[in-house]
């Protein structure tokens, strides 16, 4: 199961650059992940000042 962004995001694009597999990608008013991409590895939750992430 890939990590999701919830309505908490903010659109700092924090997350995008810490995502080591690239599946971090500026969506419609808020940043998406690409869950066939995704890893799991979490980065991106630790990285996100607003907690929007989650599995």
């Amino acid at each position: 199961m890939a990590y999701v962004i919830g309505d908490e995001c903010v659109s700092c694009g924090t997350c995008e650059g810490e995502c080591p597999v690239g599946a971090i990608s500026e969506g419609d008013g808020k940043y998406e992940i690409n869950p066939d991409t995704c890893v799991e590895c979490g980065s991106c939750a630790a990285a996100c000042p607003t907690g929007a992430i989650n599995l």
